[in-house]
């Protein structure tokens, strides 16, 4: 696949809204433990960490048996939320669209790098019929948590593509230091977890407040014209 280029996006937060979701899992697994959850605001600011990694984060006072206690609850109640209830994870406003209309192209492949598991994101791909569109996807099962650039340099190998033919598109700053350390393009959305002050001091070589915008700035950035700095398109 030498010569394509690679665009690859961060999940939640960036194609699916999964926050209510991951909340109310996060606050089972608290509560399971006889712990207070914690804020909203502070469980959607580690979306994006491998599960050991937020909760590191969120209680770093905890003994590293703990965390993974905590870890394993958390998995276990976002599962039986998502079969009990049946819902979904939504996708994004023209998240589809545009995920299939890149994936139609001869020039271009696409690929995954999340904090999820093999599983959650392959389910989550089937759900809106997805699962065909992308070529790589690189999870928490495999690789180091984010920012660690090896889920793009895994991509990357799998695509046969090089730095300058690749893109990373997400909605942490997590996303964005993973770019700038696979020495990748790096799109922000604001749509996600993060502020978009937090994401413009990351200083993307792009930043997006809708999907439909995507495929303007990265013809632009295959066109040649150079990199956008300063957070605009």
């Amino acid at each position: 696949m030498a010569g394509h280029k690679l665009v690859i996006f961060d999940c939640d937060g960036t194609l699916v809204d999964s926050q209510d979701l991951i909340v109310q899992a996060m606050d089972l697994a608290f509560e399971q433990s006889g712990l207070t959850p914690p804020a909203r605001q502070n469980t959607l600011s580690i979306v994006g960490l491998s599960l050991i990694e937020a909760m590191e984060v969120l209680i770093p006072e905890a003994l590293p048996a703990d965390r993974h206690q905590l870890a394993e609850r958390y998995k276990t109640s976002f599962g039986t939320l998502v079969s009990d209830t049946h819902r979904q994870e939504p996708l994004y406003d023209g998240a589809a669209e545009v995920v299939r209309s890149l994936a139609a192209r001869d020039d271009v492949v696409l690929g995954i790098a999340t904090g999820k598991s093999q599983r959650g994101m392959r389910r989550v791909l089937l759900e809106h019929d997805l699962q065909h569109c992308f070529m790589t996807i690189q999870t928490a099962d495999d690789a180091p948590s984010k920012p660690h650039p090896a889920m793009i340099h895994q991509a990357m190998a799998d695509a046969g593509t090089t730095p300058k033919n690749t893109v990373m598109i997400g909605d942490t700053v997590y996303d964005l230091q993973m770019a700038h350390a696979a020495g990748v393009s790096s799109v922000g959305v604001d749509w996600g977890y993060h502020s978009k002050s937090d994401l413009q001091a990351c200083v993307p070589d792009a930043l997006l407040s809708h999907f439909n915008e995507l495929q303007d700035v990265l013809n632009v950035f295959w066109q040649g014209f150079g990199k956008m700095r300063g957070g605009k398109a």
